[in-house]
């Protein structure tokens, strides 16, 4: 190549040997390594638990404990309703379980008297009845002596008088004994009626004591309390449950997000392999409105059971750490998840790639020193390198500083 160069200026024009030298240019060989492909989408947040807090009896809104938007704990004291109409009640329903536990403990007393009424017209029955059967022995035993005329017809005569009075008596006494058994059994049944009543006033007692109790309204978790919808001095519940306010964990916070049916099956793979105890979804970082990343790593904990028709896409939900309240409820957030690990893949810096109407391309430097693009097919973002799923092989020398000083 020198000899020629030498014979061919020495025949040249002076404008030839002035001829461009070839363009000096930066290449970097194309790399392998194993590179987790990241999603990037668009989410927001949710609270974990979300109560309504609503009047549950009518009255007027007495007091509002804790201003509007305050940091509340579970159990404390948020509305108080006017009591006096509740408490009334209540006085009211206890008066009247105490009169009625009076008339269950007369009627206790009456069902005694009548069980001693019962055993008293027993004993009148069983002695009538021995005396009966007495007299009618004696009855027996004089009618053979006065057929054989050995006592005087007086005293038989006498003997069936006392038999037939004995006989009557025993009838009243079986009468009486029938009277005092329906009384006993009516006493019992006033008893039970007595009982049924005592129960009955318990019951609006409880109801009552429950009525007063849903005058004070207390928060059922921990979380914030939003803007009261209603002001002291209101009457609130006369139709249906007055909403007051709602209250809102915030400790841990739920992030709702979707992925397209290409991306969910990647995740449906990294959920079955967390499943079996090997690598599942990744850590999920998310960027706040203002463009400054959370501090807190997300964890997937919620994959929708099927992909959505309408849209194609499947919904997940994260859920963050959430101690210094820095997310609320309702904020548009973006998220970063891990979706797969990709060993193997072939990287080049991002300045090596040039991209035109729709395409990707690079300029590769053969051994010999000649450039050939080639279309390449990008991958996923690493960094500052591009994954080129397929156009390059690895080793190769590609530009990355220089590109347009040079074509194929």
């Amino acid at each position: 190549m020198a000899a020629w160069l030498g014979l061919t200026a020495c025949n040249r024009s002076q404008e030839a040997v002035s001829a461009p030298k070839p363009p000096a240019v930066t290449v970097v060989a194309v790399a392998q390594r194993a590179v987790p492909v990241y999603g990037q989408y668009v989410g927001q947040t949710e609270a974990v638990r979300t109560v309504e807090i609503r009047a549950r009896v009518e009255g007027f809104l007495e007091r509002q404990v804790v201003p509007d938007g305050a940091d509340v704990k579970a159990g404390d004291l948020l509305f108080v309703i006017d009591r006096r109409p509740f408490e009334a009640a209540l006085r009211q329903a206890e008066a009247n379980v105490a009169r009625d536990r009076a008339q269950l403990g007369q009627a206790q007393a009456e069902l005694v008297q009548r069980e001693a009424d019962v055993r008293q017209a027993q004993a009148n029955l069983e002695r009538d009845l021995a005396q009966l059967e007495n007299a009618r022995t004696q009855e027996r035993r004089y009618h053979t002596l006065v057929e054989q005329e050995l006592v005087a017809r007086e005293q038989y005569d006498q003997l069936r008088t006392n038999m037939s009075a004995l006989e009557a008596t025993v009838q009243a006494d079986r009468a009486a004994f029938e009277n005092a058994r329906a009384s006993l059994t009516a006493a019992r049944a006033a008893i039970e009626n007595a009982r049924a009543v005592v129960r009955a006033d318990e019951a609006v007692v409880e109801s009552a004591r429950l009525q007063l109790g849903y005058t004070t309204i207390r928060s059922p978790l921990d979380g914030r309390m939003g803007r009261a919808e209603v002001r002291v001095g209101s009457l609130v519940g006369r139709s249906d449950s007055t909403l007051l306010a709602t209250v809102s964990t915030l400790d841990p916070m739920y992030v709702a997000f979707s992925v397209s049916e290409r991306e969910a099956l990647q995740v449906w793979r990294r959920r079955e392999a967390g499943a079996q105890g090997r690598s599942g979804p990744g850590n999920i970082t998310i960027t706040l409105p203002d463009d400054s990343v959370y501090p807190q790593v997300g964890r997937l904990d919620f994959v929708d059971r099927a992909v959505d028709p309408r849209t194609g896409t499947l919904a997940l939900r994260a859920t963050f750490p959430n101690p210094e309240r820095v997310l609320q409820p309702g904020q548009y957030i973006r998220l970063r998840v891990l979706l797969e690990e990709r060993a193997g893949a072939l990287l080049v810096p991002q300045a090596a790639v040039q991209e035109s109407q729709g395409f990707a391309s690079v300029f590769v430097v053969g051994s010999d020193q000649i450039v050939q693009a080639r279309t390449v097919r990008l991958g996923p973002r690493f960094g500052s390198l591009w994954v080129l799923e397929e156009g390059v092989k690895l080793g190769e020398q590609v530009v990355v500083k220089g590109l347009q000083q040079v074509r194929a």
